[in-house]
């Protein structure tokens, strides 16, 4: 027997990325990623991105989660929105760590402090600055110096979103008590949970329980939500590749480590799973 955990991804903005970079960070337009839901459990459970940490040596390891079948359900699509984000840049205050490597300000920060003159030191700003210094070495002096360049200058990225989105996200097990834990996790979090960013904190409770039944027949008996803006939503569900209209997918994590991520490939089908007098309902709003 299989059983089904569901779970409510509502909130301002959601993005879930398939290929972002620094300067680009994209999200799927259409849906949550698997590897953003199982992100996700895996914070609530406590799990690390780095495998040695022992914040929570009981946390689940990760080839567990990523074994869950997956699936999730469009209630509110959402709109796809782009955020033009600058980082850095301006004038900033001295800061210890400036005192230190950056040789204009080394000499102000040996000289004795001066009466009536803001700050310790004076005011001490350079008109621009990003990022930490490159080249930190010592000079003949022993002093701690900056080898390429001190220069900060701001970045501009575009990062999208989905705004105004809700999904019905579920994951299925023959082991009931797995995802009973996640459950619980999900309501009492190791970590914070975010929905695919960490700008992105969910606005309802993430948990709405385990079911008896696999992900099709609990999404079948499954109400829309309360705002759902369609009485026929896509899914998304994923299935062995030799099913009709499976297609691959390269969202299947296999490392979440913050300097080798890995994602593989697995497969999916979108198909209309409408509510047949649903028997799982949602609170009142």
């Amino acid at each position: 027997m299989t059983f089904t955990l569901l779970i409510r991804l509502a909130g301002p903005l959601q993005a879930w990325g398939t290929a972002s970079r620094f300067m680009h960070r994209d999200t799927d337009p259409e849906r949550p990623t698997k590897s953003g839901v199982i992100g996700l459990l895996a914070a609530a459970d406590g799990h690390h991105r780095d495998a040695h940490d022992t914040d929570y040596p009981d946390a689940l390891p990760l080839a567990v989660l990523a074994e869950l079948r997956f699936g999730v359900r469009a209630d509110r699509p959402g709109v796809l929105i782009r955020d033009y984000h600058v980082v850095g840049g301006g004038r900033f205050p001295v800061r210890p760590r400036d005192l230190i490597v950056d040789p204009k300000r080394a000499e102000a920060a040996e000289r004795k402090p001066v009466e009536n003159v803001e700050g310790a030191f004076g005011t001490v700003e350079l008109s621009s600055w990003y990022g930490a210094p490159k080249g930190i070495h010592r000079d003949e002096s022993g002093r701690l110096q900056a080898g390429v360049t001190t220069k900060r200058m701001p970045l501009i990225t575009n990062r999208w979103y989905l705004s105004d989105a809700a999904f019905v996200a579920a994951v299925e097990s023959g082991d009931r008590g797995l995802l009973e834990h996640l459950a619980n996790r999900l309501d009492r979090p190791r970590r914070m949970v975010w929905l695919g960013r960490k700008n992105c904190p969910p606005a309802e409770p993430l948990n709405h329980g385990v079911h008896d039944g696999d992900l099709e027949s609990v999404l079948a008996r499954t109400a829309p939500l309360p705002n759902s803006t369609t009485s026929s939503p896509y899914s998304w569900v994923e299935v062995t590749q030799d099913e009709p209209d499976a297609v691959p997918v390269m969202d299947q994590p296999a490392s979440f480590t913050s300097r080798d991520r890995v994602h593989v490939q697995r497969w999916e089908r979108r198909r209309i799973i409408p509510p047949v007098a649903p028997t799982i309902t949602w609170e009142t709003e």
